[in-house]
């Protein structure tokens, strides 16, 4: 089953890195976060992605075209210009890489890439900047077992500061630093999609996914929710990258699957 992965947006929150560089190659861990998104789907077998490029997208194929000289020893042979790769650490994916227009919208990209599949297909679809220890595999289950169109995951945002439970007279009762609570349920990406999908999406660069595809969708009773209760965090601002980033240093980034 193919990925989509979104990476075509500007991240203007993360202005200091994204005038050189598209927002999914800002790096934690001296990766890019397309390349963290890409294990969390690798590590459950899925590595046929597609990316669909958009704001200086060049810089992504950049990185691609060479992962393998960047990813392994070499020896190269000045005389005929030959090259032996040697103790290459290249993951074993397929990544197709399409330009989808600078300024085009979520909805926008993806009917882009429908030329990329025929009636009866089903696909993955996710954000370029967001990681998760989404299980993909009770996901797509979840998605086969409802038979409705489109499944979304679920998650419960992050908390932006700590919580106190305190008596009327001050005393801290439960003090939690940071917690990843009930602030309500928001989409939090790692989509399914039938190819009947294609038909809630206007004729357009400009179509929103996340507005009349996904609302008509939820009209017509084709769309499910995937409850994640597990760890999610997109990377919005600066504050997000160092905090992801910090995580990676401490050896235990909860959105590598443990397989």
């Amino acid at each position: 089953m193919k990925t989509i992965l979104l990476a075509g947006g500007l991240g203007t929150r993360l202005s200091e890195e994204t005038t050189v560089k598209p927002k999914p190659m800002v790096e934690i861990g001296g990766m890019p976060i397309l390349w963290h998104i890409m294990r969390c789907y690798a590590g459950y077998g899925y590595t046929d992605f597609s990316v669909a490029l958009g704001y200086k997208g060049e810089v992504i194929k950049e990185f691609f075209l060479n992962y393998k000289l960047h990813k392994s020893d070499m020896t190269i042979s000045l005389a005929s210009g030959a090259i032996r790769y040697e103790n290459d650490q290249s993951e074993d994916w397929t990544v197709g890489l399409h330009d989808t227009g600078a300024g085009s919208m979520t909805g926008g990209r993806l009917l882009r890439l429908k030329k990329l599949f025929k009636p009866g297909d089903t696909f993955m679809l996710t954000y370029g900047d967001g990681v998760s220890d989404v299980d993909i595999d009770k996901l797509v289950a979840f998605h086969k077992a409802h038979g409705k169109i489109a499944t979304l995951t679920a998650v419960r945002p992050p908390a932006r500061f700590g919580s106190i439970v305190a008596e009327p007279d001050g005393r801290i009762l439960e003090f939690k630093e940071k917690p990843q609570i009930g602030e309500g349920w928001i989409n939090g990406g790692f989509f399914v999609f039938n190819y009947e999908v294609f038909d809630y999406l206007k004729e357009g660069d400009q179509t929103i996914l996340e507005k009349e595809p996904l609302e008509g969708l939820t009209r017509d009773n084709q769309l499910r929710a995937f409850e994640h209760q597990g760890y999610w965090q997109c990377m919005d601002t600066v504050r997000d990258r160092d905090s992801l980033n910090e995580i990676w240093k401490q050896g235990n980034a909860p959105w590598l699957p443990k397989r």
